[in-house]
């Protein structure tokens, strides 16, 4: 017996022009923590709903460990998360995940992503962006995909265009005690259809199904 066997998610790939995103492993653990150490984003502002990054390095390399374990203890089919690295060139650039309740009956997933902070500006977001939408329409079938993005973030919110979401309303935040407004962002099955940007391929996948809630 190996791990796959009692896992199926450990052999779940994902594979783009440029990337890899893949069930991490402690090295790609490790590797991820340290891209927390180094810095995800400008200090001086703050994209995340949870502010995880508004710590010391040390702090970020740690939650990133403890965030990942506790998605790993608590997958269930009716609620999971799953964080996928990405790997570029054979190095973790960052972690992009995907998330739903209840989804054989809902069909709604919703997405989450960061890089270390010397990759951004090169598309990369698209690209895992547009590999993960791929698994959720056309291997899982949802039926539609959420984001979010702070009013301030251009780079996510330019992200989401490119692949075809539309305005889904607005909510209010406080973010460092100060009020910020959270764009919300809605894709359905038709406008990715519309949207594809570039191939991607799956392996692994019928296996893992039955972790989804799908037979």
């Amino acid at each position: 017996m190996t791990l796959l066997t009692h896992w199926p998610l450990t052999g779940l790939r994902l594979t783009t022009p440029r990337l890899e995103l893949r069930w991490p492993n402690l090295d790609d653990l490790a590797e991820l923590a340290s891209l927390a150490a180094e810095g995800v984003h400008d200090p001086a502002v703050q994209p995340f709903t949870v502010a995880w990054t508004d710590a010391e390095p040390e702090q970020r390399a740690r939650s990133v460990l403890q965030y990942h374990w506790r998605c790993w203890g608590a997958w269930r089919p009716e609620n999971w998360e799953l964080n996928l690295a990405v790997v570029r060139d054979g190095a973790v650039v960052g972690t992009q995940g995907i998330s739903a309740r209840d989804f054989p009956v809902r069909r709604e997933v919703g997405t989450g992503s960061w890089l270390g902070r010397s990759h951004h500006r090169q598309g990369l977001g698209t690209e895992m962006r547009a590999a993960i939408l791929h698994l959720a329409f056309a291997g899982l079938g949802a039926h539609h995909a959420v984001s979010g993005a702070y009013e301030d973030n251009t780079a996510s919110l330019e992200v989401s265009r490119k692949l075809g979401y539309r305005e889904d309303g607005m909510e209010r935040h406080a973010v460092r005690a100060e009020p910020a407004v959270m764009r919300r962002l809605r894709l359905t099955a038709e406008q990715w259809r519309q949207h594809q940007l570039m191939p991607v391929k799956m392996d692994g996948l019928p296996e893992c199904l039955p972790w989804f809630g799908l037979d």
